[in-house]
């Protein structure tokens, strides 16, 4: 009994470190120490298009990723979900989440040319190509070759656009420190804004604390318009309760009008009514420039009518600005409340 328990714990932990994949023409090789040239070689003896994967142990949480429709769940990895209908895994039923995260590089004309990342338990269709399953792959050798991809695509601008952002998420699915130290080099001194940005909002979700610190940062400091305002959507995922009050100094003090208002507009979004209230109230009364001030009054159509129209209101009787007090007439009459009716009413018949 002891030994058959043994077996079939074995056997639940083989399965919990690797996908279920069908339509492949699968071959098994163990890992060798130099993770990049392995890839290059295998890259390089083929004549047509192939996939590599491998797994590696994943961060904590349901950052997963995999396909859903009519027939059930899988993905395929050449656009279609499967060839056969949904892929049962076989084996234990797992109780607990996956603790790995599924690889896969795409190789074609000796070079990598795709990366995705799935859920372990993702059943997966190879498309009928090649498939090299490495065995053995440690952390800190995927990240460096997916930082090595990340580099490579903003160096040459060969790939597709998507490459990079998505060897950014499969980086930010690793768990370990080489992950983490990836995402903060990326996110504060990438040349690519686009990395810059795809490194932030994984920081922001993935990497708790430590992640919302470079967030904040990249907020204060990013010499890119759109990468500070990027930073503030990213701040807006983080879990941690410095998040809002980053995205308060934001609206009050970065240099650009259009990335104050981008704040204002989340604020409104995602932070509790005191705090969105006093924060668009603060920007109508004392910001400089009118585009703010507009989307300051946008930002209220964003909060619940119950809070929302009165404020809206508000701003139309008494704000100084008439290109102001004109926006908030205008979202007034969109919004079609029987309060904002009443307004116009009134201002009528005076």
């Amino acid at each position: 009994m002891h030994q058959t328990l043994l077996i079939l714990t074995f056997t639940s932990a083989l399965w919990a470190q690797e996908p279920a994949i069908t339509n492949a023409q699968r071959q098994n090789l163990a890992a060798t120490g130099g993770l990049t040239a392995q890839l290059r070689q295998l890259a390089a003896r083929q004549s047509g298009p192939a996939w590599i994967g491998y797994t590696v142990a994943k961060i904590p949480g349901e950052h997963n990723s995999c396909c859903w429709d009519n027939q059930g769940r899988g993905c395929g990895l050449e656009g279609n979900k499967t060839t056969g209908g949904p892929v049962a895994r076989p084996g234990p039923v797992q109780l607990e989440g996956p603790t790995h995260v599924s690889i896969l590089l795409r190789a074609e004309q000796g070079k990598i040319q795709k990366v995705r990342s799935f859920a372990i338990d993702c059943p997966l269709d190879g498309g009928g190509l090649p498939l090299y399953w490495l065995t053995g792959v440690a952390a800190d050798q995927s990240v460096e070759v997916l930082v090595g991809l990340v580099a490579e695509d903003g160096a040459t601008g060969e790939r597709t656009k998507a490459v990079g952002d998505s060897a950014v998420h499969a980086i930010a699915m690793h768990a370990g420190p080489a992950a983490a130290a990836a995402l903060d080099k990326m996110a504060l001194s990438s040349p690519s804004e686009k990395i810059r940005r795809s490194a932030l909002f994984w920081l922001a979700n993935s990497r708790g604390r430590p992640g919302y610190l470079t967030v904040a940062r990249a907020s204060r400091e990013d010499p890119s318009d759109k990468v500070r305002e990027h930073a503030v959507f990213a701040l807006t995922q983080s879990a941690e309760p410095e998040a809002m009050p980053a995205i308060i100094r934001v609206a009050k003090e970065d240099k650009v009008p259009h990335v104050r208002g981008q704040a204002l507009f989340w604020l409104a979004q995602r932070a509790s009514r005191q705090v969105a209230t006093g924060a668009i109230t603060e920007a109508l009364d004392k910001d400089p420039d009118t585009e703010v001030k507009k989307k300051a009054v946008f930002a209220l159509t964003q909060m619940p009518q119950d809070q929302g129209i009165p404020m809206l209101i508000q701003v139309a009787r008494t704000n100084q600005n008439p290109a102001v007090r004109k926006q908030a007439m205008f979202w007034l009459g969109q919004s079609k409340d029987a309060r904002a009716l009443k307004y116009f009413e009134e201002v009528l018949t005076k």
